[in-house]
Parts: structure tokens; C-alpha cells; sequence
């Protein structure tokens, strides 16, 4: 396991992966016991793993309180990062109205909720869970601030935001002094790669960590559903996961498939290897969130640390996966070719700023 800081922005030392606890319970009607669920979270710890993420949401509040259980002896070894907007939810189709949202008042009382339950005094990075398009990120920004201040937080970041709200963010906090936006957090793998129009470019421009959920994109990168609708495909409902849906998907699953022949993985673990390297390559701190059900599943994306993928493998995936950046990427990389003839080197860069 390697380690590193979150973004450029903090100093902030976390895992290359953090595992997601979306699992641990079982409120949704599926997910892990408390028994596998611990075996899980100790199997993680052994392994070197620091970085754990979780919701306020997750399994109706259970993964949280599971959680609470098994930091308990050592909870400040751990980063840990939890969520708000989703509260959890008193009872089927009843949602606490106080915690849903972006807002203020959200943001307090879920944070106050999320302390119990994780038995905990501060949370090391708290995100807003994803955007309710009426809070104004100004009112997040400064509300996040404010429990800095306070110590229940101690970095804050965004999850599934556009971009544009990010740099809003960030910039407003920037520029009033506020604690800084430490990162974001997106779904990201071979199969779901339209976060490098904006998103990533964005976060390695700022700075900012990235941590990227669903690196087998649903499960749709193990190859399991080409025999077999067993997993998330089935649990969740088809939510959140993807299917062969496109030529391009299908393409992407053939790599897979015939560099884990070549490479002697399991194809989970080529794409998890995929990601790793891709994260290697960035300007910022990408983290992988693994979200395992069991320890069969752990021990796949424990095993993609052991996997190396020659620069052909790598290209080879990177290539077929590659996504159109669009309005105004290509139309800038399609002049930059008629004017350069594709070489950048050509641009003469002053030795000092041009006042």
C-alpha cells in the first residue's frame, strides 16, 4: 500500500485506497453483516489501508455505527471521511427533512448525528454528499469553515459536484480565508471516464485530491455479467451500474478481459491496476475507494496492488476507454494541430512574464 497526502492543498496523509463502507449493513436490504463487515474492515487495516469513507447515508445509518465500533480502539491511526445531504432515514419512505440538502442546517445537525454514531470528536475530511441545486455554495463553503473552526472537521470537500461549483467553491474560500476545499470525489473507471473533461483537469489545476468510487464500473469491468446478473446488478436495481450498454463499453470489457489472459490477473484487478497507474501518471492525488461485501472481494482489489501493466497494456486500455472531451477541448486540440501541426514544442515560452 502506498501512501500519500490529499491534493497539494493539505498535508493530509492518506492511503492509495480508502474503503468504502457502503456495504457494512444491512438497511438496504443487502450488504455485509456485522461479522463480515468487521473482517473486512481488519483485513483492510492489515493491508496497510488508513483512509476510510463513508455516508451518513449508508446501509439507513448502520455503516457509520459499525464504524463507530471498530475505530473505537484506535481511531486516530484512521482518516476518516463521512458525508452529509442523504440523511438517513427514520423508516422506509420517511426522510428526516433537517438532514437532507446542502444547507446550513443540514450541515449541522447531520454532522452532530454523524459524531454519535461514529463515537467520535472530529471527522478528518466531511463532504457534501452531492448538490440539491438550491443551497447556494457560498452557504457551504462558509458553513464548512465555521466547523473547521469549531474542530468537529478538520478538511471538507465536495462530492459529485460539476466542476464549475468546485471552482465557485474553492475560490470563494480562497479568497475569504476559509479553510480551502481539501478535494472531490466522482465516479471514475474504465467504463465511466467523462470526469477528464472537466472534473480531473479542474482538481489538478487547483490542486485538489480526487477520490474516485466504482472502479469496476458496477461490476461491469469483472466480466461477471456477461454470464450472470449477480451483484450490484441485481441488488441495486441496475442504479449505478453500468451495462454493455454502448460499443465502446463492449470494447472496453474485451480489453480487459484479454490483458487479465495476458497478465494472469483476474480481470478486477487489471482494471483496479488500470486505475492505479492512471492515478501514478496525474498532477494531483487520485485515491481509489474500494467498496468490498465480503473478503473475496477485498482480497481482488488487495491483489491489483501486485499488478504491473506494461506501458502497451496501459495505452491499450487507456485508448479504447478514451472519452470525446467535447465543446471547447476539441475544437482548441483541432486548431492547435492546424496551426502546430500537432507540435506543442514549436510554442515559444518567455523566459520571464510577459508584463
Amino acid at each position: 500500500m502506498r501512501y500519500t497526502t490529499f491534493g497539494r492543498r493539505t498535508g493530509l496523509r492518506v492511503s492509495e485506497y480508502a474503503l468504502g463502507t457502503g456495504n457494512f449493513g444491512t438497511g438496504w436490504g443487502f450488504g455485509a453483516e456485522r461479522t463480515e463487515a468487521q473482517r473486512i474492515f481488519d483485513r483492510f487495516a492489515e493491508a496497510g489501508g488508513t483512509f476510510i469513507d463513508t455516508a451518513d447515508g449508508y446501509q439507513a445509518g448502520q455503516s457509520e455505527a459499525m464504524l463507530g465500533e471498530f475505530l473505537a480502539a484506535d481511531r486516530d491511526h484512521f482518516v476518516l471521511a463521512t458525508k452529509y445531504s442523504n440523511g438517513p432515514y427514520r423508516r422506509a419512505g420517511d426522510p428526516d427533512i433537517s438532514r437532507l440538502g446542502d444547507s446550513r442546517k443540514a450541515m449541522v445537525t447531520s454532522v452532530e448525528a454523524s459524531l454519535r454514531r461514529l463515537r467520535t470528536d472530529y471527522i478528518d475530511l466531511y463532504w457534501a454528499h452531492l448538490p440539491d441545486g438550491i443551497t447556494p455554495i457560498e452557504e457551504v463553503a462558509r458553513a464548512f469553515e465555521d466547523l473547521v473552526r469549531a474542530g468537529k472537521i478538520l478538511h471538507w470537500g465536495l462530492s459529485n459536484f460539476a466542476a464549475w461549483q468546485v471552482s465557485r467553491a474553492a475560490t470563494s474560500a480562497d479568497l475569504r480565508g476559509w479553510a480551502p476545499t481539501a478535494g472531490i470525489q466522482l465516479e471514475y473507471s474504465l467504463v465511466e471516464r467523462t470526469a477528464d473533461r472537466e472534473l480531473l483537469p479542474m482538481a489538478e489545476s487547483l490542486g485538489l485530491g480526487a477520490a474516485l468510487w466504482s472502479p469496476l464500473g458496477g461490476g461491469l469491468l469483472t466480466g461477471k455479467y456477461r454470464t450472470s446478473d449477480t451483484g450490484r446488478l441485481s441488488d441495486w436495481g441496475g442504479r449505478l451500474v453500468h451495462t454493455e450498454s454502448t460499443a465502446q463499453k463492449s470494447a472496453v470489457v474485451d480489453a480487459v478481459l484479454e490483458v487479465a489472459v495476458e497478465t494472469g490477473a483476474s480481470p478486477a484487478r487489471v482494471a483496479v491496476a488500470w486505475v492505479r497507474e492512471h492515478a501514478a501518471r496525474a498532477a494531483t492525488t487520485y485515491v481509489t475507494i474500494i467498496g468490498p461485501r465480503d473478503l473475496r472481494q477485498l482480497d481482488d482489489y488487495l491483489g491489483a496492488l501486485d499488478v504491473t501493466l506494461t506501458d502497451a497494456q496501459y495505452t491499450r486500455l487507456s485508448e479504447v476507454s478514451a472519452v470525446s472531451r467535447g465543446m471547447p477541448h476539441d475544437l482548441v486540440a483541432a486548431q492547435r494541430d492546424t496551426v502546430l501541426g500537432g507540435d506543442a514544442s514549436r510554442v515559444i515560452r518567455p523566459a520571464v512574464p510577459v508584463s
